[in-house]
């Protein structure tokens, strides 16, 4: 049988290790609270249609606990990778696959990458190139989340919508690996497209949460209230008219128009970003693989984003502060 280790088991590795205990042997990775819950009674998933359900996982506290492994995920924020990247090697065999199923621009962006930038690292995700150096790229496949999953407390979470884990090899052919994951993936419920270019499907669903995640940030606003108002949807606009250039500029065309993103942004209501939830727990934001990469690679191809650089600036300044109240002196 095929074995799954999950890496994080925050809203989406609950819910990707719940759907993907049908059809292979999962092992996920977790600590505190929510390891505890999932070792004494499993992962409780609440999916779309109401229904409930609690599955028995291999829940361990480290990556040696979980033996040698097929593929792995890491479901974790973009500014934890750093944290895990030294201990997956005892999960590894020879053709060990790992998924960093992360938000915004990833270190390995410009890894077994066809162009002049190849090799290039990004220091807003990877400061110190330490990333690149110790997770090989042959290893590397691609993949974008979809799914919108919230975590109602340690071990259960509720899925609200979206079944799509886009995968790629960073080379963009098409390889046996990734057809057998992909084909794994659809045997467990979920839709897991293959892609020849996943960078692009990095920026499309980057595109709306480069603004509307840091924007959230600032106005403590949903999305609804947010692009509802004409202020803030315009500076939406611009931040995203910038990071298309800037897609441009690296050979990507969006699919879609920015009113088409920015309408289903719209429809998605009263929701809280993922930005805006790690915000009023006090967690680390994820603003440098969001909002930071971008502007970093604005100055690489030389586009003026400086929309998007106040933004960055001030939500940086924000996350810096917390929820600290300022009164004057």
């Amino acid at each position: 049988m095929v074995r799954i280790a999950i890496y994080g088991a925050g809203a989406i590795g609950c819910f990707l290790a719940a759907r993907m205990a049908s059809c292979c042997e999962v092992t996920v990775i977790g600590r505190g609270a929510t390891l505890a819950a999932m070792q004494h009674q499993g992962v409780r998933l609440e999916e779309a249609d109401g229904t409930s359900r609690v599955i028995k996982v291999h829940a361990v506290a480290d990556s040696a606990a979980a033996g040698v492994q097929d593929y792995i995920f890491l479901t974790v924020k973009a500014q934890q990778v750093r944290q895990i990247a030294g201990h997956l090697a005892p999960m590894y065999h020879e053709t060990t696959a790992v998924l960093p199923a992360i938000n915004g621009i990833p270190w390995w962006y410009f890894q077994q990458y066809r162009g002049d930038l190849s090799g290039t690292c990004l220091h807003s995700v990877d400061p110190d190139g330490f990333l690149m150096r110790t997770i090989p790229a042959e290893r590397l496949i691609g993949c974008v989340v979809y799914p919108a999953v919230i975590v109602v407390e340690p071990g259960w979470v509720r899925h609200l919508e979206g079944e799509r884990f886009v995968l790629g090899e960073l080379h963009g052919e098409g390889t046996a690996r990734v057809r057998a994951l992909s084909q794994l993936m659809g045997r467990c419920g979920l839709k897991a497209p293959v892609r020849k270019d996943i960078r692009a499907d990095i920026w499309v669903k980057l595109w709306g949460n480069l603004a509307l995640n840091p924007l959230s940030v600032l106005t403590m606003a949903t999305m609804d209230v947010m692009l509802s108002d004409q202020g803030v949807r315009a500076v939406c606009q611009q931040m995203m008219t910038e990071a298309e250039k800037v897609a441009a500029a690296l050979g990507v065309t969006m699919p879609v128009d920015m009113e088409t993103r920015l309408h289903g942004a719209q429809q998605v209501g009263a929701h809280r970003t993922s930005m805006l939830q790690d915000f009023l727990a006090g967690r680390p934001l994820e603003l440098g693989a969001i909002l930071g990469a971008v502007v970093e690679l604005a100055h690489t191809v030389g586009v003026p984003v400086s929309m998007c650089e106040a933004i960055l600036a001030l939500t940086a300044l924000r996350a810096r502060q917390g929820m600290d109240v300022i009164t004057p002196h």
